[in-house]
């Protein structure tokens, strides 16, 4: 995790070059759109309220309290893995909250810019109970489930290619199509994000016939995306990000945001609640943008543990998510 970011915060009044661009096109539209995973427990799904929740939709949520004052002026656009990065670069959003990785060929190719890790997440692999498999080593031969057009299908190949062992990959265009096809036993294995196989495991008819395998075959970092170009932008959700984080490391919540505020003498804390000049005016916002990330959405802890952690049914361990310590 990233750490001690906020006395960094006062240059950016200095250093931000502001221009006419994405921040001004949503203040004249009142509206953030942010593009999500269509339905993935924990990350981007719709409640029975019809309201959208979960970790990726908390990132638009603390990016429209920053620059909307409101976290609910929001338009979630629902995105397959083949249109999402697209959508990004033509500006058919805003921003792209949805599970999606960093990588070198996103970087160079895709005309979209990657606005830091909010998840450290792996891959692996699911398999049913009743075949007795306990290793990934034991899938010599074997039929795989795959998204099509995500890193799961380079890494499944190097994976397998290291190990000299075969197997026959079943691509499917989205998570529910290769779901589907797991469930009808289309293919004895699925594999994806650790995270996303604990999510898409929840929602199976009968998630206990099925088991993740301990093996961990690759490092994926995951986080929100802008389009390239937009240095403002992209910074905006860059620190909306990192306040989120910072907040958990000094302690501050929901809760008791407002008291810390109040009696705040720490020059670091000040700072990250728009009590010292700094950071808004640079970025084009107000002075109270970062103190209405926390007060509306909360710190990056209360975020995981709600939507993935503790408090919710995944109950997902923080692992490399977890606030570094001394």
């Amino acid at each position: 995790m990233i750490r001690y970011l906020l006395p960094l915060l006062f240059l950016l009044s200095a250093t931000s070059n502001l221009q006419a661009g994405t921040l001004e096109q949503v203040k004249q539209r009142g509206m953030l759109h942010c593009g999500v995973n269509s339905n993935l427990p924990g990350f981007a799904e719709k409640n029975t309220g019809n309201a959208w929740t979960g970790f990726d939709v908390d990132m638009c949520r603390a990016v429209a309290a920053a620059v909307l004052e409101d976290a609910s002026k929001i338009k979630y656009v629902p995105l397959t893995t083949s249109k999402r990065l697209s959508a990004v670069a033509t500006g058919q959003v805003d921003m792209l909250a949805r599970n999606t990785s960093w990588t070198l060929s996103r970087d160079l190719d895709k005309g979209v810019s990657f606005a830091g890790v909010n998840y450290y997440d792996g891959q692996g692999f699911m398999v049913k109970k009743k075949l007795g498999v306990r290793s990934a080593l034991e899938l010599n031969g074997a039929k795989v489930c795959v998204q099509q057009g995500t890193t799961s299908e380079m890494n499944l190949r190097d994976y397998f290619t290291l190990h000299r062992m075969e197997c026959r990959a079943l691509a499917s265009k989205d998570s529910k199509a290769a779901v589907d096809a797991y469930e009808q036993g289309q293919c004895d294995v699925l594999t994806s994000d650790q995270a996303q196989l604990s999510a898409l495991r929840s929602k199976m008819k009968n998630p206990e016939a099925s088991k993740v395998l301990p093996e961990v075959i690759s490092k994926e970092p995951l986080g929100p995306y802008v389009r390239e170009g937009d240095d403002n932008w992209f910074n905006i959700v860059k620190w909306t990000l990192f306040v989120m984080i910072n907040a958990e490391e000094m302690g501050i919540t929901t809760v008791n945001v407002d008291h810390v505020k109040k009696t705040a003498r720490d020059p670091h804390i000040r700072r990250l609640l728009g009590l010292e000049d700094g950071a808004g005016k640079g970025l084009g916002l107000d002075k109270d943008w970062s103190y209405r990330i926390i007060k509306l959405v909360g710190n990056y802890g209360e975020s995981f543990e709600r939507n993935l952690g503790i408090h919710s049914s995944l109950k997902i361990k923080r692992g490399l998510n977890a606030p570094w310590k001394d």
